[in-house]
């Protein structure tokens, strides 16, 4: 591997996804300035604007649910699969053909993570079905593509496959979890991966907001806890902070088990509720609406929110 111009840094989320880069070339003692990426994708029919982060849902349309010039994207006229935002917008009318939480999916044990079974439960053809890790590698291939034509149309030694990329797990991720991640990443040309624990990257979050201060509120002998609540999962890590030759040092020493506590059980726990109270009153959902009234939920709360 050449020489990379960027750290790029893919928080591949169960509900969204973020990129942040900085500076390869970082002078020791000197702050580091950390650019968010902004991902263009479609964010209707035929639209496609840049945000900060990309709804990590997949929509796999119909031969009627969308036309072909309304998927198109700058890099690719004949896009077939909708990433990002318009995929979680039009997904909640087409439940049926709308891939979610696939990260979830990649942790799940009593399925196999490599076949093609989501949209879970779904009745679509085989054909159109993806496998948790082909999901996966979906949205890393979106952010692929999107950073090689925003950031490095002109320059091949730009490109994201060129850059050290660190990707992103949760702390509770198994080593099966953890490869399937690193695989998905080799589905999206992405070769020179380093996996990160969340609760760390957090952490480290934290350091550098504070500069040389986090000295000064931690001591040796200290346990710090780091809960991240996220979109599908809750992790926690134990961090002890020890000294060697005068300095602190921080190792990660416990990690709590995988808990699928997070955004998306929040909206499913409204949408049951819900659907309780419509079964009281007599009316009863089938699978198709009740999918559908999960993802009404989910916009329902992030406006409230």
């Amino acid at each position: 591997m050449a020489t990379p111009t960027y750290i790029i840094g893919i928080d591949l989320g169960t509900t969204n996804s973020v990129v942040a880069y900085t500076e390869a070339d970082i002078v020791p003692g000197q702050p580091s300035d950390i650019n968010i990426f902004e991902i263009p994708q479609l964010i209707d029919a035929g639209v496609v604007e840049d945000r900060d982060m990309l709804p990590s849902f997949l929509l796999v349309p119909g031969e009627h649910d969308v036309s072909e010039a309304a998927m198109a994207l700058p890099w690719d006229e004949d896009n077939e699969l909708i990433v990002g935002e318009f995929a979680r917008n039009r997904g909640a009318e087409l439940p049926h053909r709308l891939i979610a939480s696939a990260k979830s999916w990649l942790c799940h044990p009593l399925v196999d993570r490599s076949q093609p079974i989501l949209p879970w439960g779904s009745t679509i053809e085989t054909e159109s079905k993806k496998s948790p890790v082909e999901a996966s590698a979906a949205i890393l291939e979106h952010i692929r593509d999107a950073w090689n034509y925003t950031m490095a149309e002109d320059d091949d030694d730009l490109r994201i496959e060129a850059q050290e990329i660190l990707l992103t797990v949760p702390a509770s991720f198994d080593a099966v979890a953890r490869e399937l991640t690193v695989k998905a990443a080799e589905m999206a040309g992405l070769q020179h991966v380093t996996l990160l624990e969340e609760p760390q990257a957090a952490f480290y979050a934290w350091i550098e907001s504070m500069g040389d201060q986090w000295r000064e509120d931690v001591a040796k002998g200290d346990l710090v806890l780091v809960c991240d609540v996220g979109g599908g999962t809750t992790d926690f890590s134990l961090i002890e902070i020890t000294e060697e030759d005068g300095q602190l040092v921080l190792e990660r020493i416990a990690v709590g088990d995988h808990l699928l506590v997070g955004g998306d059980n929040m909206d499913l726990a409204l949408a049951y509720s819900l659907a309780q109270q419509m079964a009281e009153k007599g009316t009863r959902l089938d699978n198709w609406q009740m999918r559908g009234l999960w993802h009404s939920c989910r916009q329902a709360k992030e406006r409230l929110l």
